[in-house]
């Protein structure tokens, strides 16, 4: 048995009525149920899938229409009753949600009065004109609302940039501002890395890598996945570069998209050689990977996460005569010290053959060289470095106390036959060095790595941090550590000079700052924000004009005189 009822402006959001729908669905005696609204594209769809019928023909856009078929007359009133009750009980949620809830723009603004962004869910018909109201209120725009179209989001964002306001989307479903994830989001640890994306689950698997590898996101702001087309050109992706290049929070940057097209690419690329940021870029499909310039290519999301938490802290490295600006490294493993030699020589461009000079000697390029503590050389009458770090401690002090030396690189082996505690073994004459030298006006970045387990008896985590205290930055690896200490001489070394950044507008300089929202549409959006203790207001939206388009757009341009 076919049922239709249509219930008169009973507006209600997406996934209302797919919760709706999947609970009927779901009763006893029901073949099949469907909630929505009746939009003449809606109506199409309830028509061919079985619920064709004279109420149908009379909803309007503003109705809610419940389609049910069910195996009886009984089955088929309870499932309405059922349907009834639901929605009962959705606006008894509503009614009682800890969020403020309003019914127009004006009375949300006068309850947020500093609201800075926001977040709209609303049917994409409508969506382009309620994110012009919205930018002409001097709001930030993350538009989760998808079929919107191209034209649109092109004057969308034309109008964002005459505005010095963001417009994040169309189809944005995530971003990130000051450690709040929004729509579908992550909450990741604080950090200094910056994340753009033209891509929603990219932009999550970047943010969620960086978190693991034990470094923290700044902000992630979405693009949508059009920005970087043709026709859009980038317009929020050089915003976004723009205001994380300026951001004192940001000191590297992500930028993560589906291929681009070239001439946009290319504008985007020029943009971030200019910046005083480094830049990470990972295009979907792009094969060409590693350094150019301000730019490190990555060929996938976690690659690109790596690179990311490799480069951080490098942007503010300076030394005041980047000639003397060596590396040393002092090592316990032959062939860790082997593979940061290959990899320090290649990063910074070394022409000079490893292992050359003399036994234990990696790299001898002055003012750089990496040493193997482990050689025979240094091991005569005396245990293995990984047994006794005594030597190590003395090299690490005297390596501290030369003026030429910038960066310290080192290895920690734990495991049986180790050190009870080769990470304390060296923490102080670390600590003191690092004070030494900055008491003497030098900058010196220790950097190390730790080869182990969290199940060797020396502890990985309690070595890392062993480590942390003393001020070393530990890295995942050692080539990232080395890829890391080799980022550092680089910069301390580079002859491009760095730009100042150009300010951000004051309106998305106060969204870095964290967000403070109007929701529009989609309400768990707004009590997930509540739940993290963000300003937020929910504006409960319906459509203008009863959900008549020709007529919503008369009344449009009535407002707009």
């Amino acid at each position: 048995m076919l049922t239709t009822i249509v219930q008169p402006n009973h507006y209600q959001d997406s996934v209302a009525l797919m919760v709706l729908s999947r609970a009927v669905s779901d009763l006893p005696g029901v073949t099949k149920a469907s909630a929505m609204m009746g939009t003449p594209a809606n109506r199409a769809i309830l028509a061919d899938t079985g619920f064709d019928s004279p109420e149908l023909a009379t909803a309007t856009p503003a109705d809610l229409v419940i389609g049910i078929d069910a195996v009886d007359e009984q089955s088929c009133a309870d499932a309405a009753a059922r349907a009834d009750e639901l929605l009962a009980d959705q606006g008894s949620a509503v009614s009682g949600a800890s969020t403020s809830r309003v019914h127009s723009l004006a009375r949300a603004r006068t309850l947020l009065p500093d609201a800075n962004l926001a977040l709209v869910s609303v049917p994409g018909v409508h969506a382009a004109a309620e994110a012009h109201r919205l930018l002409d209120a001097g709001l930030n725009v993350m538009l989760f609302s998808d079929n919107v179209s191209l034209d649109d989001e092109v004057a969308l964002k034309s109008r964002a940039d005459e505005l010095g306001l963001l417009v994040m989307g169309p189809d944005c479903g995530t971003a990130a501002f000051a450690g709040v994830p929004l729509a579908f989001g992550n909450v990741c640890a604080p950090g200094s890395i910056g994340v753009v994306g033209a891509s929603g689950t990219g932009t999550q698997e970047i943010m969620t890598q960086v978190d693991r590898l034990g470094a923290g996101i700044s902000h992630a702001i979405g693009l949508g996945g059009r920005d970087l087309s043709a026709p859009v050109g980038g317009r929020t992706a050089l915003a976004a570069l723009q205001a994380l290049d300026a951001d004192p929070a940001t000191d590297v940057i992500v930028l993560v998209s589906k291929p681009p097209a070239p001439q946009v690419r290319a504008r985007v690329e020029e943009v971030a050689q200019q910046l005083s940021t480094p830049v990470v870029t990972m295009f979907l499909g792009a094969r060409a990977t590693g350094r150019d310039g301000n730019i490190t290519a990555a060929s996938t999301l976690a690659d690109a996460a790596a690179r990311a938490v490799e480069l951080a802290g490098v942007a503010s490295f300076t030394r005041p005569d980047p000639e003397k600006a060596g590396l040393v490294g002092l090592f316990t493993g032959g062939t860790l010290a082997d593979e940061a030699g290959v990899i320090v020589s290649e990063e910074l461009g070394l022409d000079v053959a490893l292992n050359s000079t003399g036994p234990g000697v990696v790299l001898d390029a002055a003012p750089h060289r990496i040493i193997d503590l482990g050689d025979d050389v240094y091991t005569q009458g005396r245990p293995h470095p990984m047994i006794d770090p005594a030597l190590r401690a003395e090299k690490i002090t005297e390596a501290l106390a030369e003026p030429s030396t910038a960066v310290l690189l080192l290895d920690v082996v734990i495991g049986h036959g180790s050190a009870p505690d080769p990470a304390g073994a060296i923490a102080e004459p670390i600590r003191e060095g690092l004070e030494k030298a900055a008491a003497q006006g030098r900058q010196v970045r220790v950097v190390a790595s730790v080869c182990g387990t969290s199940r060797d008896e020396q502890g990985l985590d309690a070595q890392i941090g062993t480590l942390t205290d003393a001020r070393a930055t530990v890295l995942g690896s050692n080539a990232a550590a080395s890829r890391h200490a080799a980022a550092l001489i680089r910069r301390a070394r580079s002859r491009r000079q760095i730009p100042t950044p150009s300010p951000v507008p004051p309106r998305i300089a106060d969204l870095l700052a964290g967000p403070k929202v109007v929701n529009v549409g989609l309400a768990g959006f707004a009590e997930d924000l509540a739940g993290l203790d963000v300003p937020v207001v929910q504006w409960s939206w319906a459509p203008p004009a009863g959900g008549d388009p020709r007529l919503a757009r008369i009344v449009e341009r009535l407002l707009a005189r």
